[in-house]
């Protein structure tokens, strides 16, 4: 029995390591489908820039060991902020504030996750003596989580809210942080912004859009 115990926990560590906790309880519990609807939550797009070049240049191993250092850095992040890691795509990173479990400072979370990630972007540079950098793309608005598959099952988000964030990220700027009039609204008068006026956004047409440039008071988490 205590090696029956011991293999439960091991299974349950494996699927909090999946799923968020409230999500696999919910699976345990015979749930076989899982979809909620959230009215606000912030989306956030990051992308190493210079990664396909970095990759050309060391071996596969190296390749791995550096991608893990850098995600493992955002992954704490995201725990420090009570933030939802969705997934990576190759050398893409997307986290989501306010869900599973709503929350009223999902925009600010994810503002700090923004800037503490070009920091730790810097100190893997000075580190390594790289030059790589990173996009990153953050949107406000609806969407819709849920659970999908039966093998090798993750939990994901859907919407034009998620879609437009993923926008704010391939249309961004290396080495900075591209949000869009939603975001920029809950934040404004928190964070220092720069204007980057009217841009062409495919799929969505003429967007104005904004640039994260920093923080306005010390301690924006209250």
């Amino acid at each position: 029995n205590v090696e029956l115990l011991k293999e439960q926990e091991k299974s349950d560590r494996l699927l909090l390591n999946i799923l968020p906790e409230s999500i696999a309880a919910r699976l345990k519990d015979g749930q076989n489908s899982i979809a909620d609807g959230f009215a606000e939550v912030t989306i956030l797009f990051a992308d190493i820039v210079g990664f396909t070049v970095l990759s050309a240049q060391i071996s596969p191993e190296e390749l791995l060991v550096f991608l893990n250092e850098i995600f493992s850095a955002f992954d704490n992040l995201t725990e420090k902020y009570g933030l939802e890691k969705i997934k990576t795509i190759g050398d893409a990173y997307m986290v989501v504030g306010g869900l599973p479990n709503p929350s009223t400072n999902h925009a600010e979370s994810i503002a700090e996750m923004a800037l503490d990630m070009q920091e730790e972007l810097a100190k893997f540079n000075a580190k390594h003596h790289a030059g790589i950098n990173i996009r990153i793309g953050i949107n406000t608005g609806p969407a819709i989580a849920g659970v999908i598959g039966t093998k090798k099952f993750i939990y994901d988000l859907w919407g034009d809210a998620v879609n437009t964030a993923a926008r704010m990220e391939s249309h961004g700027i290396a080495g900075a942080i591209q949000v869009t009039k939603s975001t920029y609204d809950i934040l404004q008068n928190k964070y220092l912004f720069e204007d980057r006026g009217i841009i062409h956004v495919k799929g969505k047409g003429n967007m104005n859009t904004y640039l994260l440039a920093g923080r306005l008071v010390s301690a924006v988490l209250v």
